[in-house]
């Protein structure tokens, strides 16, 4: 069920809303973020490691990592809301389990529950390898809050 989940795609429009979404986020373009994957409820963002997003000992930045593993489960949650909606988040709780190191980093954000008013999803940061090897560096759980476009 799970590699099923990872490749769904999600339909044309919501992955052009969700793209749209993020080329107006400045911080995702300063990073040098990407969105890797668009599904129901689940988006992947990919961050290169390059000297400008790393800390002093040259791991990626906990703020770094932080920041698209908010964006992940920010858009996983926008492609399961009406196209009128946007998101906010909430508060959200992330564990740096071993240093951010690799050719890239991806974070993953999943819906685990989706409501009319507030989403929670998952957030998981793995550190990926030349050769594809993967490793999971963080994890966390963050709620976000439906609003309407008109609201911001």
């Amino acid at each position: 069920m799970e590699d099923r989940t990872r490749q769904e795609q999600a339909s044309p429009e919501v992955q052009q809303r969700i793209q749209d979404s993020f080329d107006r986020q400045g911080l995702m373009g300063h990073l040098g973020a990407r969105i890797g994957h668009i599904g129901p409820g689940r988006v992947h963002i990919v961050l290169p490691a390059r000297p400008e997003v790393t800390q002093q000992h040259g791991f990626v930045h906990a703020g770094a990592t932080s920041a698209i593993a908010d964006s992940a489960g920010g858009y996983a949650a926008l492609t399961l809301l009406p196209e009128d909606s946007e998101v906010l988040t909430v508060e959200y709780k992330i564990n740096l389990l071993a240093p951010a190191t690799g050719e890239h980093i991806e974070a993953i954000g999943t819906v685990l529950k989706a409501g009319r008013t507030l989403t929670v999803c998952q957030l998981e940061v793995y550190g990926v390898q030349d050769d594809g090897e993967r490793k999971l560096v963080a994890n966390g759980q963050q709620t976000l809050i439906r609003v309407n476009r008109a609201e911001r």
